[in-house]
This record gives structure tokens, C-alpha cells and sequence, in this order.
């Protein structure tokens, strides 16, 4: 348990965090707000797991309030570091089934702990940049989608569904496909793409 988590709300809000959590996910870094942005509510806790941003404030009258965001979904992260504590602010999609296009869900976590806050936004950062060239890379297939038709652009997509594969089982197909996603010869957007492809063919 880290230093800061022992007073009783403290640990309550830990508690239900933690019972938040799905099964193999763990938390990474967590922030409390400083009780001098808190003197109207209760504080807001956030932690970064292996899997999403996770925060939870507490009403007045008793109850959780979580709030989340996949990494997938994360756009853009920012840190103020003010003379008392740290703001972190991050934008992601609220719509996360597309790459591109959905409403903007921005989310904002006031005076944080600044050695705290720095080590949850590391981690955000780190993820936004992972996820970046995913997303570009899937948005470029939603386009050829909506234009019309999926192309092959690349050779390892070609060696995913090589001449004369239209006429092989799907799940064949499928599962070659898969395989080479696995062996990281082909991308996860060129393995969606294929997919979506032989589905639509079925």
C-alpha cells in the first residue's frame, strides 16, 4: 500500500478502486488530490493501470463517481505543475469503436500530488505514443473502407491473403491470418483489415 493511502476516505476510495479492476489488471501509479483543492468535495483519486486510466471521486453524500478511459482510445495528455500541485488533463474518444471520428471526452484531475501525478502522466504518455501509430494506421483503413473497398498496401498483407485465398475456407483463412499477427509479421490494423475482408465475403 503506498504512504499516502491511510487515512479512512483515502482507503475506502482505494478499496472500491481497487474491486474496479478487471481480472489481470493492475495498477501502475496512483495520485491522490491534495486536500487544499478538496476544501468543497472530497478527493479525487486516479491511478494508471495496464489497461486504461482510472479515476473516482467521492459526492458529498456518500457513493463512488469512476471514470475511464482505454489506452486506445487515449489522444492527448497534459501536465500543469503549479505551485502546490500538478493538473493533469487528458483527451480520448467516447466513441471508442472507430479510429477516427466520435465525440472528444476530455478529462480533468485538479491538484494532484506532483511527484504522483508526474508518474501517472509518464505512463500516459508512454501509452499515447504506443497507441499513435495504431490509430493512424487503422484510420487509413476506415477511409479505404468508406471509399469503397479494402486494398492490399503492403506485401505482408498480400502474404496474408496470397492469390486464390478468396476460394479457401475463411476460418482457414482466418486463422492464417491470425498467426502471422502473432508472429508480428503482419500489423494489428493489416490483420483487421484482412479480417473484416473475409467476413465480408462470407
Amino acid at each position: 500500500m503506498e504512504a499516502e493511502i491511510h487515512e479512512a476516505d483515502l482507503r475506502e476510495a482505494h478499496a472500491t478502486l481497487q474491486s474496479m479492476l478487471i481480472p489481470g489488471e493492475s495498477i501502475l501509479a496512483l495520485a491522490v488530490q491534495r486536500r487544499l483543492f478538496a476544501l468543497s468535495h472530497r478527493r479525487v483519486m486516479v491511478a494508471a493501470t495496464s489497461g486504461r486510466l482510472l479515476g473516482i471521486s467521492r459526492g458529498v453524500i456518500g457513493g463512488f463517481t469512476p471514470v475511464d478511459l482505454r489506452w486506445q482510445d487515449l489522444k492527448n495528455v497534459q501536465i500543469k505543475a503549479g505551485v502546490f500541485g500538478s493538473d493533469l488533463t487528458v483527451t480520448g474518444l467516447a466513441q471508442p469503436d472507430l479510429a477516427s471520428g466520435g465525440d472528444v471526452l476530455t478529462l480533468t484531475f485538479d491538484g494532484l500530488r506532483k511527484d504522483k501525478a508526474q508518474a501517472v502522466y509518464r505512463i500516459c504518455q508512454a501509452q499515447e505514443q504506443a497507441w499513435r501509430e495504431k490509430r493512424r494506421l487503422r484510420e487509413l483503413e476506415e477511409l479505404r473502407a468508406k471509399s469503397g473497398g479494402f486494398q492490399a498496401a503492403t506485401a505482408n498483407r498480400q502474404s496474408a491473403e496470397p492469390d486464390g485465398a478468396d476460394e479457401a475456407d475463411p476460418l482457414e483463412r482466418l486463422q492464417r491470418a491470425k498467426e502471422l499477427l502473432e508472429k508480428g509479421l503482419i500489423s494489428d490494423s493489416e490483420y483487421e483489415t484482412v479480417k473484416a475482408r473475409i467476413v465480408g465475403q462470407m
